[in-house]
């Protein structure tokens, strides 16, 4: 007998109250579209995704869906709480709306406010394609557009212009596009937008290929709608940042609509189209049509404007159209534009400054626009924007200030000023066009030796050694500042490199304070002659002046009130070195021969500085105690050359190169050690060789001391005995 088997329940099981999902197709649009008021989610889906792909066959199926009475169901599908569903009823909706008849019926459904919710709160790329092609169809209907603006559309729109899809951007900038295409307050805000999309040559091709341009000139000259001109304005700015853009917009002949402006009555216009004109005028055709069509001028009346911003625009629009342009140039100057930028330059806009001292600038390379500049007091004007912490304003005043102090009286105008000061100070600048242009200017003032002197004593030298000191600070232009303040400052080169060149004449005012180390302040004589005697070196001056100039420099200390407290300093007269002058001038340069010139200057510099010594008893020499005696019957460590009657190589060779100079012949002076010094002459030695040319010259060292009068071939052991012990 079989185990018995325990009987399975029969009890049935509950029956379900839904079917197993059933797969939905629909062969005709008609089914389709009543598939749009199904429940089912899935099925409202695909209804959708069905209704999209026979739309996109052609117009006559967006016509027969639209017969079938899809939209108005599509419409209220665009908000359903199913992403899918929503997704699928944008794509369908977006496509319909592409045909003429859907779009007209669509305006009746209020379906705009609909679609722009989802473009801000809707993080789907398919949606906001198909909402703003939707839109894009929309937005060429004034209705349309005025619905689009009501509803707040224009922020979502322009982040989409942002939107990692083309698609998207381009649908975007087509509605803003067409937003500005009527007469409404769209426009102002819309341009805006535009503004903002003009920069970029791709969209602006789009827009100008579809007639943008031409529509954005007619609103530029669109007569009392200032708001709508200024922002038109803009736009082309925006459109001008490329090369590319500005040669099209001249072919357009921009320059003559943006000269019209210059004379509306609106500040908001005015300012707009000089903000236009500096991006116009970096192509240079466009340059010389403002300056043709008489727009330099126009400018030029708007500096004198109440509106701090129009009279900055102004400025930057001439500092644009003169750069590298001297017709432009002489246009302001015309136009009297010079003497109202002087006057900015005292203006508290930075910017303003800035601008009106790169125009002057850009202005002073013609000899008579910058004469004309400095009558009406461009240099003291410069002095304080010098002083200035905003970088362009100092940039562009450095460079203005190296263009106009090219002369004498500028220069000396700058000092009485109290300009030299700020000036070296700006060589501690660390942003570098504020130092290279400084460092011009300083090249500039130094070409005069007075100048010159009064930046050393502001520590332009020990600054300039610093930065060319530095791998990151140094420049061609720090080099050329510092050669140039050492060569107008004769003394202070003497110091520091214990040479000068042929080419360095020795003046009035030079003096010998022995040499210094790199980075060491040189005192001017006016300080060392203030300083109570001491034990050290004394300071040799050299002071040829004669009766005449000592009457003049009279005249004109006469002329300078005195200060009631302290007198000028004034060098001691030097009637000996005077008198040695003339003796050199009556004595030496009728002789014929070169070489016997220099051997009879030698004779005479020994003959008055006690004669020839021999090397063995030069010891006995009383030079130091002959000195001591001077410094301390003047009372001054200053002592002057020509009273020097014992000296020996140093003063010798100081008092050679003085007596050449003054008489034109031509030596070196260089500094060796202890005490040593000496001067360098070249001379042809021999005849001319066979071929008729002259032979190349020889240098030789001038024996001042031992055998006066002995010209001592350079490099042979005579000469190096008398360069060193």
């Amino acid at each position: 007998m079989g185990k018995k088997v325990k009987k399975e329940s029969e009890t049935p099981c509950k029956e379900t109250s839904q079917f197993e999902p059933l797969p939905v197709e629909g062969r005709t649009p008609a089914t389709v579209v009543l598939l749009l008021s199904s429940p089912e989610e899935d099925i409202l889906a695909k209804a959708c995704e069905a209704i999209h792909t026979f739309a996109e066959k052609g117009d006559d199926n967006k016509v027969s869906l639209l017969g079938l009475g899809a939209l108005e169901s599509l419409c209220q599908l665009i908000t359903h709480n199913n992403k899918l569903v929503r997704r699928n009823a944008f794509m369908a909706l977006g496509i319909m709306a592409t045909n003429g008849d859907v779009k007209s019926a669509l305006k009746r459904f209020d379906v705009i406010p609909s679609i722009i919710d989802k473009l801000s709160v809707e993080d789907d790329i398919v949606v906001h394609e198909f909402a703003t092609l939707c839109l894009a169809s929309l937005s060429v209907d004034f209705i349309c557009k005025v619905q689009i603006y009501d509803s707040k559309g224009l922020p979502p729109l322009i982040q989409l212009l942002s939107s990692p899809d083309p698609d998207v951007k381009k649908n975007s900038l087509e509605i803003i596009f067409n937003l500005v295409q009527d007469f409404s307050d769209l426009h102002a805000e819309a341009l805006q937008v535009v503004a903002n999309c003009l920069s970029d040559s791709e969209t602006f091709q789009l827009i100008h290929k579809a007639g943008g341009l031409t529509r954005l000139m007619e609103f530029v000259l669109t007569p009392n709608m200032p708001e709508i001109q200024s922002n038109a304005v803009k736009c082309i700015a925006k459109v001008a940042q490329s090369s590319e853009n500005r040669k099209l917009l001249h072919e357009q002949k921009v320059e003559k609509v943006l000269v019209e402006l210059l004379s509306v009555a609106d500040v908001s216009v005015k300012t707009a189209t000089c903000q236009a004109v500096p991006a116009m005028s970096l192509h240079l055709a466009s340059k010389d049509s403002f300056r043709d069509l008489g727009g330099i001028p126009a400018v030029v009346q708007l500096l004198n404007n109440d509106s701090l911003v129009l009279r900055e625009a102004a400025t930057q629009a001439l500092s644009n159209l003169t750069h590298n342009n001297q017709l432009n140039a002489f246009a302001v100057y015309e136009a009297r534009g010079h003497e109202i930028l002087v006057q900015q330059l005292h203006g508290s806009c930075p910017r303003t400054v800035a601008n009106s001292a790169a125009t002057l600038g850009n202005m002073a390379g013609q000899e008579v626009i910058r004469c004309s500049i400095l009558s009406h007091g461009a240099i003291q004007a410069l002095v304080e924007p010098l002083k200035s912490t905003d970088t362009q304003v100092l940039v562009n005043t450095t460079k203005c200030l190296a263009v106009l102090a090219c002369d004498t009286e500028a220069r000396a105008e700058l000092q009485s000023a109290g300009g030299l000061q700020p000036l070296v100070n700006l060589l501690r600048s660390y942003y570098k066009e504020v130092l290279h242009n400084a460092c011009m200017a300083i090249n500039a003032c130094a070409s005069d030796e007075p100048t010159a002197v009064e930046m050393c004593k502001f520590g332009a030298l020990e600054m300039l050694q610093e930065i060319n000191q530095s791998a990151n600070r140094r420049s061609s232009f720090s080099k050329l500042a510092m050669i140039r303040l050492l060569n107008s400052n004769l003394s202070v080169k003497y110091s520091l490199t214990d040479h000068l060149a042929s080419t360095d004449i020795m003046r009035d005012g030079f003096y010998d304070g022995g040499k210094v180390c790199a980075g060491q302040r040189i005192l001017t004589l006016e300080e060392l002659s203030k300083q109570p005697v001491n034990q050290h070196r004394p300071i040799i001056v050299v002071n040829a002046a004669t009766e005449k100039k000592k009457e003049d420099d009279k005249q004109k200390d006469e002329t300078q009130p005195e200060s009631p407290t302290e007198k000028p300093w004034k060098m001691m007269d030097d009637v000996t070195l005077q008198l040695l002058v003339k003796e050199a001038k009556e004595s030496i340069l009728p002789l014929n021969d070169e070489r016997e010139q220099y051997a009879a200057l030698a004779r005479l510099v020994s003959e008055a500085m006690g004669g020839a010594v021999e090397m063995e008893k030069l010891h006995e020499f009383p030079w130091v105690l002959h000195l001591s005696g001077l410094k301390f019957q003047l009372q001054s460590n200053v002592v002057p050359i020509g009273l020097i009657s014992r000296g020996i190589y140093c003063h010798r060779a100081l008092l050679f190169k003085c007596l050449v100079d003054c008489i034109g012949m031509s030596c070196t002076l260089v500094r060796g050690e202890y005490n040593r010094a000496w001067n360098e002459i070249l001379l042809f030695s021999g005849n001319p060789s066979s071929n008729g040319r002259s032979s190349q010259p020889c240098r030789y060292i001038v024996d001042l001391m031992h055998q006066p009068g002995s010209l001592l071939t350079a490099n042979t052991p005579a000469a190096v005995q008398y360069q060193t012990i």
